[in-house]
């Protein structure tokens, strides 16, 4: 059975590091940071105190009429923001010819709880009659597909992974899955997140997951010996993907090629990885095999590396059971220490930034990066981005529940 092979056409960004594509890229290979302080909510209520928190610039009514907006959570906001720049990106226009065979596929952890929040005050203080209409099409987290499939009039598949902190990445691997297989010539696809909210905050606080620094200049330090918690983030990344045949019959511009996807499950912890990243090794390894690739052939890795003591001593070994000596030579970098951790929007954004720099050759820094752990010994590409030449690169994304996934892209090559 014949597999399409599946290109990137276009690229839409919403991050901590600027509310577009091109501003969010810059200031990563800048290696600026877009940590600040914790402002969503009451900071004074939590140990938690700083956050990345998108830009005030940022506008929804740029791209949907208010009225539209008031009926859509903030990730929602985010999504179709990010999802319009990309088929425009991509000069995508979607016609009733092509309508049925376009798809939506985009993630979210936790979806509308800024919503739920709100909606659950008008109850408790007025009663049910209060509670919007909208309520639950603002809560839910495939709302995001729907919306994008809405808006954009894309009546193909239309769905959304829900696996925590590796939804974005599972949604991209699932999208090309379904162009692969023939289902789809085009996927809208990545991952939405907004939850910077009293409960979220409060429940990651308690779980000690999150760092209590206030200095929002180190607070997201992956891979350094002082690292105490992941920093949350906010946003949203897409991707256009397309069969090749697809794209290039429209004369398509081509960003990339997605090759391989892997999705494993720890069998493990509710929280916890797996004692030395057994899952992650088994994604990663899927996902490799599926591209038809050996491990020596991967130049550059955007690590999980939330900057939790677990996940990056884990992650790194796991790096090294997947590339044995070829891991010393492996480029790895956390852009999580730019943008803090956007949970469910997190794989997509750094695939993203995983496709431009394959596109610009060059690889994101791991910033914060200060003291060496000797449990972390890689090229973590510390502090300042560098020049290199990327033909193949991989995406990690580890989440709750034991979800792994990896997808690979390469550079295209007609």
């Amino acid at each position: 059975m014949k597999q399409n092979r599946v290109v990137i056409t276009g690229l839409g960004a919403v991050t901590p590091l600027g509310v577009d594509t091109d501003s969010s890229w810059q200031g990563a290979i800048a290696g600026e940071s877009g940590i600040g302080p914790l402002t969503r909510v009451d900071s004074s209520m939590f140990p938690m105190k700083v956050s990345g928190e998108v830009s005030s610039d940022f506008d929804i009514t740029k791209y949907v009429e208010k009225k539209e907006a008031r009926k859509m959570d903030r990730f929602t906001h985010f999504a179709v923001a990010a999802s319009l720049m990309a088929v425009e990106d991509a000069k995508l226009e979607i016609t009733e010819e092509i309508a049925p065979r376009t798809g939506v596929w985009i993630g979210s952890g936790i979806g509308g709880m800024e919503t739920f929040e709100q909606q659950f005050r008008t109850f408790e203080q007025k009663g049910y009659r209060r509670v919007s209409p909208f309520f639950v099409p603002m809560l839910i987290p495939d709302m995001a597909s729907g919306q994008v499939s809405i808006i954009t009039g894309a009546k193909g598949i239309n769905s959304c992974s829900v696996t925590a902190c590796a939804s974005g990445t599972n949604s991209i691997g699932d999208a090309f899955k379904v162009i692969q297989r023939g289902d789809a010539d085009v996927m809208i696809t990545g991952g939405a997140e907004a939850p910077i909210t009293d409960m979220a905050v409060a429940g990651f606080c308690s779980a000690k997951a999150v760092s209590t620094s206030e200095d929002p200049n180190n607070a997201s330090r992956p891979f350094d010996l002082n690292r105490d918690g992941f920093v949350m983030g906010e946003g949203a990344g897409i991707l256009i993907l397309e069969s090749l045949d697809h794209a290039v019959s429209r004369g398509a511009r081509i960003y990339a090629e997605i090759v391989g996807y892997g999705a494993t499950g720890d069998a493990y912890h509710v929280t916890a990885p797996a004692p030395e990243g057994e899952g992650g090794v088994r994604a990663m390894k899927q996902a490799i095999e599926d591209a038809g690739l050996a491990p020596e052939e991967i130049d550059y890795m955007n690590a999980h590396g939330t900057s939790t003591p677990y996940n990056d001593k884990y992650e790194t070994m796991a790096i090294k059971t997947v590339f044995g000596e070829h891991a010393k030579k492996l480029a790895v970098s956390s852009t999580k220490s730019m943008t803090g951790h956007l949970l469910g929007a997190a794989g997509a954004v750094e695939a993203v930034f995983t496709t431009k720099a394959i596109v610009e050759g060059i690889i994101p820094p791991t910033i914060n990066y200060q003291t060496p752990d000797p449990d972390c010994d890689l090229d973590y590409v510390p502090n300042e981005a560098r020049k290199q030449e990327v033909r193949v690169a991989l995406s990690n994304s580890l989440g709750f529940g034991g979800h792994n996934a990896t997808i690979v892209i390469k550079k295209y090559e007609a």
